[in-house]
């Protein structure tokens, strides 16, 4: 998988960019039916595996296209043809080489491009994959997968630079990106699962990210690679942090038994519902503040990070022309700033319904996965293979006061979380590193 990331983005090939994209996805989807005896994770690998098979075939038919027109599949190689075409008078090459049919074929390959991205209206997959994977999953599935595209978009932007391409390639971009500010952010208000917000939310992004591609001045390319290195850490922090409570509600059980229906798989994902962090300042109050300043930085709250990500990116739109879709943009973030907020105000503003073990809990048979002993508080491993469920196969003696967060775990969420909170204090490094790559991937 991270094989194929790197390849897709040094490579310059028709051929190369189709095999480094599957070899990038033939890795998710594996993961994504990781745990082969829950169907919902089953499932939702199935359905990734399926759809994202017909976005590449839609890649592969648009290279096969763009080869067929231009008898080469190096990247090079078309923009010298294009270029030459578009400053050549001569009859014969221009009769010779009719530019639609490369029109058609960048289409075609934009549609697989911003299926893999979840991109609207190629958006549909995501929620429910998301939702039904296991959550470390969803972390590769929501970051890797689309820094290699994102990446890539850059080099594809240079290519068709010229007018024989480039009115067709931004209003595909202009067009996606509104959809998906729209489409992120008012569908993201109806949801009471987490990780479905969180497809929203990731689908409201990629609007700004295409929204600074398809400007395409230095101004916005340099926003372009600010906000997904933004983009990045905010989402890793979030997905480690929901990994982080799921691990910890272990050690609480639930005043009110909850409904399978509800909670479809609770084993390979233990936080489903947004109602689930009700109150879980309470419980661990140093995550709760991390999980926040992870959402304040999505919504774009001053000083956090994410602000200054959206305020570049609305500053060259605004620079170049583009008004109409700033507006968009800033009416879909307040908009999308309900979801994230009503998760705060579930954290901070709401006890919750659950209590820590102790003996009583025990002897109520409320603390699930496991057997409890009510005395020696000895839990037991089971096998749950099919015609075994609930039979204990191992005896572990513990104490819950003893059960600790992995130290990797909230080193890395307190560093990100600093990186995020404190970047207002130390911005120069930041643009020092984005400036680079801005020099690196831009042409003028």
């Amino acid at each position: 998988m991270i094989c194929g990331a790197v390849f897709l983005i040094s490579t310059a090939d028709l051929v190369s960019i189709f095999l480094s994209i599957e070899l990038q996805s033939y890795g998710l989807y594996i993961l994504s039916s990781l745990y082969r005896d829950s169907e919902v994770s089953t499932g939702s690998g199935l359905t990734y595996f399926l759809l994202g098979g017909l976005s590449s075939c839609f890649i592969l038919l648009g290279s096969a296209l763009l080869y067929a027109n231009s008898g080469t599949t190096s990247l090079d190689n078309i923009y010298v043809i294009t270029s030459m075409s578009e400053i050549n008078t001569l009859p014969y090459l221009t009769n010779w080489y009719e530019p639609y049919y490369l029109h058609l074929s960048l289409i075609i390959m934009s549609v697989g491009f911003l299926f893999k991205i979840s991109a609207a209206p190629f958006h549909f997959w995501s929620p429910d994959v998301y939702d039904g994977i296991p959550t470390i999953v969803t972390t590769y599935v929501a970051i890797v997968a689309k820094i290699s595209i994102f990446a890539f978009f850059l080099e594809l932007v240079y290519y068709t630079e010229y007018n024989f391409f480039d009115f067709y390639w931004k209003n595909i971009l202009l067009v996606s990106s509104l959809f998906s500010l729209i489409i992120g952010s008012i569908l993201g208000l109806t949801q009471s699962r987490i990780k479905r917000l969180y497809a929203y939310s990731t689908i409201s992004h990629v609007g700004f990210i295409l929204l600074a591609l398809s400007i395409n001045s230095a101004e916005s390319i340099q926003s372009y690679i600010f906000y997904i290195l933004q983009y990045s850490l905010s989402n890793l922090n979030a997905f480690i942090i929901l990994v982080t409570i799921g691990f910890t509600f272990y050690l609480y059980v639930s005043k009110e038994k909850e409904s399978k229906e509800e909670l479809i798989d609770e084993n390979n994902s233990p936080v489903q519902l947004i109602n689930q962090v009700k109150g879980y300042f309470y419980v661990n109050p140093f995550i709760a503040i991390s999980l926040s300043i992870t959402l304040f930085s999505f919504v774009g709250v001053p000083p956090v990070i994410g602000f200054f990500a959206k305020q570049m990116i609305l500053s060259a739109a605004l620079d170049n022309g583009y008004i109409f879709m700033a507006l968009v943009a800033i009416l879909t973030s307040v908009i999308g700033a309900g979801y994230y907020l009503a998760i705060v105000k579930q954290i901070f503003f709401y006890k919750g319904d659950y209590s820590k073990i102790d003996s009583d809990s025990v002897a109520q048979g409320y603390f699930r996965n496991s057997y409890v002993n009510e005395a020696h508080m000895v839990g037991y491993v089971l096998d749950n293979r099919k015609g075994n469920t609930d039979k204990p196969l191992k005896k572990i003696p513990f104490k819950t006061d003893s059960i600790t967060i992995n130290s990797s775990l909230s080193s890395t969420i307190s560093i990100i979380t600093l990186l995020l909170i404190l970047f207002i204090y130390v911005p120069g490094q930041w643009f020092n590193v984005v400036n680079i790559l801005t020099l690196i991937l831009f042409k003028a």
